[in-house]
């Protein structure tokens, strides 16, 4: 069973990816370059980005609760 910190490493790492992948996006549409191979590209980079981002944090929370503290 991963610890927190295991998942804050693996969070940040996907967070950081996602980030990259979504200014990348961004950069195209202030150059007007929305269409094309680049593009593309881009959109496939972002989507897989936010599927592996989802899937991680998509975790049932039974499972995430046993790795957390308990509070009080």
């Amino acid at each position: 069973m991963a610890s927190i910190d295991d998942f804050r490493f693996e969070s940040h790492q996907l967070l950081l990816e996602l980030d990259a992948a979504t200014m990348g996006m961004m950069q195209l549409v202030s150059s007007k370059c929305v269409s094309g191979p680049n593009w593309d590209a881009a959109i496939k980079r972002q989507h897989d980005a936010y599927e592996r981002w989802d899937t991680f944090i998509g975790v049932p929370a039974v499972e995430a609760s046993q790795n957390t503290p308990p509070v009080g």
